[in-house]
Protein backbone atom coordinates (compact mmCIF):
# COMPACT_ATOMS: atom_id res chain seq x y z
CA UNK A 1 0.00 0.00 0.00
CA UNK A 2 0.70 3.76 -0.62
CA UNK A 3 2.50 5.85 2.29
CA UNK A 4 0.65 9.03 2.69
CA UNK A 5 3.59 12.18 2.47
CA UNK A 6 3.76 13.58 6.13
CA UNK A 7 3.64 16.50 3.92
CA UNK A 8 0.02 16.44 2.98
CA UNK A 9 -0.85 15.42 6.48
CA UNK A 10 0.62 18.86 7.80
CA UNK A 11 -0.99 21.39 5.42
CA UNK A 12 -3.24 23.59 7.14
CA UNK A 13 -6.04 22.39 6.13
CA UNK A 14 -6.69 19.72 8.12
CA UNK A 15 -6.13 21.41 11.52
CA UNK A 16 -9.78 22.49 11.54
CA UNK A 17 -11.24 19.94 9.44
CA UNK A 18 -11.72 16.91 11.51
CA UNK A 19 -13.63 14.78 8.56
CA UNK A 20 -10.54 15.30 6.29
CA UNK A 21 -8.09 13.98 9.39
CA UNK A 22 -10.04 10.98 9.55
CA UNK A 23 -9.88 11.08 5.70
CA UNK A 24 -6.42 10.90 5.47
CA UNK A 25 -6.19 7.67 7.37
CA UNK A 26 -8.32 5.90 4.49
CA UNK A 27 -6.11 6.76 2.43
CA UNK A 28 -3.87 3.38 1.64
CA UNK A 29 -6.44 1.65 1.21
CA UNK A 30 -8.47 3.64 -0.84
CA UNK A 31 -5.83 3.65 -3.65
CA UNK A 32 -5.10 -0.09 -2.80
CA UNK A 33 -9.42 -0.32 -3.67
CA UNK A 34 -9.34 1.99 -6.64
CA UNK A 35 -6.27 0.51 -8.25
CA UNK A 36 -8.39 -3.14 -7.98
CA UNK A 37 -11.16 -1.69 -9.29
CA UNK A 38 -9.86 0.27 -12.42
CA UNK A 39 -7.39 -2.19 -13.15
CA UNK A 40 -4.51 0.29 -12.64
CA UNK A 41 -0.79 -0.50 -11.05
CA UNK A 42 0.70 2.34 -8.93
CA UNK A 43 3.82 3.80 -10.91
CA UNK A 44 5.59 6.36 -8.88
CA UNK A 45 6.05 8.47 -6.02
CA UNK A 46 3.02 9.89 -3.95
CA UNK A 47 2.59 13.39 -4.36
CA UNK A 48 -0.51 15.66 -3.35
CA UNK A 49 -1.53 19.69 -3.58
CA UNK A 50 -3.37 21.61 -1.30
CA UNK A 51 -5.96 18.95 -0.37
CA UNK A 52 -5.88 15.82 -2.96
CA UNK A 53 -3.73 12.97 -3.30
CA UNK A 54 -2.58 11.91 -6.25
CA UNK A 55 -1.13 9.19 -7.62
CA UNK A 56 1.00 7.94 -10.98
CA UNK A 57 -0.42 4.92 -11.68
CA UNK A 58 -0.53 2.78 -15.42
CA UNK A 59 -3.57 0.92 -17.01
CA UNK A 60 -1.56 -1.02 -19.23
CA UNK A 61 1.01 0.65 -20.81
CA UNK A 62 -0.88 3.95 -20.37
CA UNK A 63 0.52 5.97 -17.77
CA UNK A 64 -2.07 7.77 -16.11
CA UNK A 65 -3.10 10.16 -12.91
CA UNK A 66 -5.42 8.35 -9.75
CA UNK A 67 -6.87 11.70 -7.70
CA UNK A 68 -8.48 11.49 -4.31
CA UNK A 69 -10.34 14.10 -3.23
CA UNK A 70 -11.42 14.53 0.37
CA UNK A 71 -14.82 14.93 1.82
CA UNK A 72 -16.64 18.00 0.97
CA UNK A 73 -14.82 18.57 -2.50
CA UNK A 74 -17.30 19.22 -5.41
CA UNK A 75 -15.63 16.09 -7.67
CA UNK A 76 -19.21 16.28 -9.53
CA UNK A 77 -18.56 19.51 -10.53
CA UNK A 78 -15.37 19.10 -11.86
CA UNK A 79 -15.41 15.75 -13.89
CA UNK A 80 -18.47 17.71 -15.22
CA UNK A 81 -16.44 20.89 -16.17
CA UNK A 82 -13.48 18.20 -17.80
CA UNK A 83 -15.71 16.77 -19.60
CA UNK A 84 -17.14 19.74 -21.27
CA UNK A 85 -13.64 21.08 -21.94
CA UNK A 86 -12.40 17.63 -23.16
CA UNK A 87 -8.81 18.14 -23.31
CA UNK A 88 -9.55 21.10 -25.12
CA UNK A 89 -6.57 23.52 -22.95
CA UNK A 90 -7.22 21.24 -19.98
CA UNK A 91 -5.85 17.65 -18.51
CA UNK A 92 -7.99 14.75 -19.70
CA UNK A 93 -10.26 12.84 -17.75
CA UNK A 94 -10.74 9.21 -18.11
CA UNK A 95 -12.49 7.97 -15.16
CA UNK A 96 -14.27 9.32 -12.00
CA UNK A 97 -16.64 7.47 -8.88
CA UNK A 98 -17.96 10.40 -7.70
CA UNK A 99 -19.11 8.95 -4.73
CA UNK A 100 -15.53 8.08 -3.82
CA UNK A 101 -14.28 11.59 -5.32
CA UNK A 102 -11.67 9.29 -7.09
CA UNK A 103 -10.96 10.85 -10.76
CA UNK A 104 -9.03 8.92 -13.69
CA UNK A 105 -6.60 11.68 -15.21
CA UNK A 106 -3.90 12.13 -18.19
CA UNK A 107 -0.59 11.65 -16.58
CA UNK A 108 0.74 15.21 -16.78
CA UNK A 109 4.63 16.43 -15.36
CA UNK A 110 3.85 17.30 -12.03
CA UNK A 111 7.29 18.90 -11.17
CA UNK A 112 6.95 21.55 -14.24
CA UNK A 113 4.26 24.00 -13.90
CA UNK A 114 4.18 27.72 -15.03
CA UNK A 115 4.78 28.76 -11.90
CA UNK A 116 8.24 27.85 -13.02
CA UNK A 117 8.65 29.94 -16.05
CA UNK A 118 9.82 33.41 -16.54
CA UNK A 119 6.79 35.73 -15.74
CA UNK A 120 6.28 37.51 -18.71
CA UNK A 121 6.24 33.97 -20.72
CA UNK A 122 3.68 32.58 -18.19
CA UNK A 123 1.52 35.24 -18.33
CA UNK A 124 1.57 35.12 -22.40
CA UNK A 125 0.49 31.25 -21.51
CA UNK A 126 -1.89 32.17 -18.88
CA UNK A 127 -3.68 34.97 -21.73
CA UNK A 128 -3.48 32.46 -24.74
CA UNK A 129 -4.80 29.30 -22.54
CA UNK A 130 -7.94 31.83 -21.68
CA UNK A 131 -9.19 31.86 -25.08
CA UNK A 132 -8.36 28.07 -25.39
CA UNK A 133 -11.11 27.43 -22.66
CA UNK A 134 -13.89 29.87 -23.99
CA UNK A 135 -16.02 27.02 -25.34
CA UNK A 136 -20.01 27.18 -25.63
CA UNK A 137 -21.55 26.52 -22.38
CA UNK A 138 -25.02 25.76 -21.38
CA UNK A 139 -27.06 28.36 -19.88
CA UNK A 140 -27.46 26.90 -16.63
CA UNK A 141 -23.77 27.24 -15.61
CA UNK A 142 -23.13 29.57 -13.21
CA UNK A 143 -22.28 33.29 -14.81
CA UNK A 144 -19.34 35.72 -13.95
CA UNK A 145 -22.65 38.24 -13.19
CA UNK A 146 -23.93 36.33 -10.93
CA UNK A 147 -20.74 36.00 -9.16
CA UNK A 148 -20.22 40.15 -9.55
CA UNK A 149 -23.83 40.57 -8.06
CA UNK A 150 -22.98 38.87 -5.09
CA UNK A 151 -20.16 40.74 -4.38
CA UNK A 152 -21.87 43.88 -4.91
CA UNK A 153 -24.33 43.09 -2.30
CA UNK A 154 -21.57 41.55 0.46
CA UNK A 155 -18.47 43.95 -0.18
CA UNK A 156 -19.86 46.87 2.13
CA UNK A 157 -21.32 44.95 4.71
CA UNK A 158 -18.04 42.45 4.76
CA UNK A 159 -15.52 45.22 4.88
CA UNK A 160 -17.57 47.22 7.79
CA UNK A 161 -17.23 44.04 9.63
CA UNK A 162 -13.52 43.49 9.17
CA UNK A 163 -12.76 47.18 10.79
CA UNK A 164 -12.84 48.64 7.22
CA UNK A 165 -9.27 47.50 6.34
CA UNK A 166 -8.57 49.18 3.56
CA UNK A 167 -9.83 52.71 2.18
CA UNK A 168 -13.45 54.22 1.26
CA UNK A 169 -12.33 54.64 -2.25
CA UNK A 170 -11.11 51.51 -3.10
CA UNK A 171 -13.91 49.44 -1.81
CA UNK A 172 -16.52 51.98 -3.73
CA UNK A 173 -14.48 51.04 -6.76
CA UNK A 174 -14.32 47.45 -6.29
CA UNK A 175 -18.52 47.83 -5.71
CA UNK A 176 -18.93 50.22 -8.82
CA UNK A 177 -16.77 47.35 -11.00
CA UNK A 178 -18.69 44.75 -9.30
CA UNK A 179 -22.30 46.26 -9.99
CA UNK A 180 -21.31 47.27 -13.76
CA UNK A 181 -19.88 43.53 -14.36
CA UNK A 182 -23.62 42.04 -12.76
CA UNK A 183 -25.23 44.33 -15.54
CA UNK A 184 -24.42 42.51 -18.38
CA UNK A 185 -25.21 39.03 -19.05
CA UNK A 186 -22.22 37.31 -19.69
CA UNK A 187 -21.54 35.48 -23.15
CA UNK A 188 -22.27 31.91 -23.30
CA UNK A 189 -18.72 31.05 -23.24
CA UNK A 190 -16.70 28.87 -20.66
CA UNK A 191 -14.03 30.58 -18.39
CA UNK A 192 -11.71 29.35 -15.63
CA UNK A 193 -12.81 30.33 -11.77
CA UNK A 194 -9.39 29.53 -10.54
CA UNK A 195 -6.79 30.41 -13.17
CA UNK A 196 -3.19 30.40 -11.30
CA UNK A 197 0.34 29.70 -12.76
CA UNK A 198 0.75 26.71 -10.52
CA UNK A 199 -2.33 24.77 -12.06
CA UNK A 200 -1.04 24.91 -15.05
CA UNK A 201 1.17 21.38 -16.09
CA UNK A 202 3.71 20.59 -18.53
CA UNK A 203 1.66 18.09 -20.66
CA UNK A 204 2.80 15.99 -23.75
CA UNK A 205 -0.29 15.89 -25.86
CA UNK A 206 -0.20 19.82 -25.34
CA UNK A 207 2.56 22.16 -24.25
CA UNK A 208 0.63 23.23 -21.25
CA UNK A 209 -2.81 21.96 -19.83
CA UNK A 210 -5.07 22.87 -16.71
CA UNK A 211 -5.70 21.12 -13.77
CA UNK A 212 -8.33 21.60 -11.18
CA UNK A 213 -10.52 24.74 -13.49
CA UNK A 214 -13.98 25.91 -11.69
CA UNK A 215 -15.68 26.09 -14.77
CA UNK A 216 -18.12 29.55 -15.01
CA UNK A 217 -19.80 31.48 -17.85
CA UNK A 218 -18.59 34.86 -19.28
CA UNK A 219 -16.01 36.87 -18.81
CA UNK A 220 -12.67 34.86 -19.64
CA UNK A 221 -10.41 37.47 -17.72
CA UNK A 222 -12.37 36.78 -14.22
CA UNK A 223 -9.56 35.67 -12.44
CA UNK A 224 -7.13 38.16 -13.86
CA UNK A 225 -6.60 39.41 -10.12
CA UNK A 226 -5.26 36.22 -9.32
CA UNK A 227 -2.81 35.87 -11.85
CA UNK A 228 -1.38 39.16 -10.88
CA UNK A 229 -1.45 38.39 -7.39
CA UNK A 230 0.02 34.83 -7.24
CA UNK A 231 3.68 35.67 -8.50
CA UNK A 232 3.06 39.53 -7.41
CA UNK A 233 6.48 39.08 -5.07
CA UNK A 234 8.44 39.04 -8.55
CA UNK A 235 7.62 42.09 -9.71
CA UNK A 236 10.07 44.47 -9.36
CA UNK A 237 7.59 47.69 -8.86
CA UNK A 238 3.77 49.07 -10.10
CA UNK A 239 4.83 49.74 -13.48
CA UNK A 240 5.56 46.47 -13.57
CA UNK A 241 2.54 44.82 -12.44
CA UNK A 242 0.70 47.15 -14.87
CA UNK A 243 3.09 45.80 -17.81
CA UNK A 244 1.98 42.43 -17.11
CA UNK A 245 -1.47 43.40 -17.15
CA UNK A 246 -1.12 45.18 -20.60
CA UNK A 247 0.56 41.94 -21.42
CA UNK A 248 -2.06 39.62 -20.53
CA UNK A 249 -5.16 42.01 -21.78
CA UNK A 250 -3.55 42.29 -25.50
CA UNK A 251 -2.84 38.63 -25.28
CA UNK A 252 -5.79 37.67 -24.51
CA UNK A 253 -7.40 40.20 -26.59
CA UNK A 254 -10.15 41.03 -24.03
CA UNK A 255 -11.17 44.91 -23.04
CA UNK A 256 -8.67 46.98 -20.66
CA UNK A 257 -11.73 48.56 -18.46
CA UNK A 258 -13.31 44.49 -18.46
CA UNK A 259 -10.32 43.50 -17.18
CA UNK A 260 -9.91 46.21 -14.80
CA UNK A 261 -13.02 45.50 -13.18
CA UNK A 262 -12.43 42.13 -12.38
CA UNK A 263 -8.69 42.90 -10.86
CA UNK A 264 -10.87 45.44 -8.29
CA UNK A 265 -13.39 42.77 -8.01
CA UNK A 266 -11.07 39.87 -7.25
CA UNK A 267 -8.56 41.38 -5.37
CA UNK A 268 -10.83 43.02 -2.98
CA UNK A 269 -13.32 39.87 -2.69
CA UNK A 270 -9.51 37.79 -1.71
CA UNK A 271 -8.46 40.35 0.76
CA UNK A 272 -12.15 40.23 2.73
CA UNK A 273 -11.70 36.26 2.14
CA UNK A 274 -8.38 36.16 3.34
CA UNK A 275 -8.53 38.81 6.23
CA UNK A 276 -11.35 37.16 7.70
CA UNK A 277 -9.34 33.90 7.86
CA UNK A 278 -6.09 35.01 9.45
CA UNK A 279 -4.39 34.53 6.08
CA UNK A 280 -1.12 36.69 6.16
CA UNK A 281 0.93 36.62 2.96
CA UNK A 282 -2.20 37.27 0.07
CA UNK A 283 -3.79 39.94 1.57
CA UNK A 284 -0.93 42.15 1.17
CA UNK A 285 -0.98 41.51 -2.06
CA UNK A 286 -4.18 42.02 -2.79
CA UNK A 287 -3.52 45.76 -1.23
CA UNK A 288 -1.33 46.17 -3.44
CA UNK A 289 -3.49 45.76 -6.46
CA UNK A 290 -5.94 47.87 -5.06
CA UNK A 291 -3.74 50.50 -4.74
CA UNK A 292 -2.49 50.11 -8.24
CA UNK A 293 -5.81 49.49 -10.05
CA UNK A 294 -8.36 51.74 -8.33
Amino acid sequence: MIVVPGSFREMPRWWVDAAGRAWLDTLPQRVDDRCRRWGLSVDGEVMHGSNSLVVPVRRGENPLILRLAPPGDDVLAEAEALRLWDGRGTVRLHDVDVDDRAMLLERLDGARSLAGEPLERATRMLAGLITRLAVPVPAGVRGTDQVAAEHAETFEPDWAALGEPFPRAQLDAAISAARERSEHPPARFAANGDLHFEQVLAGTREPWLVVDPVLLRGDPEYDLGRVLWSRLDETADDAHVRSLFDLFVESADVPPERARAWVLIRSASYLLWGLDRGLTEDPPRCRRLLNIFS
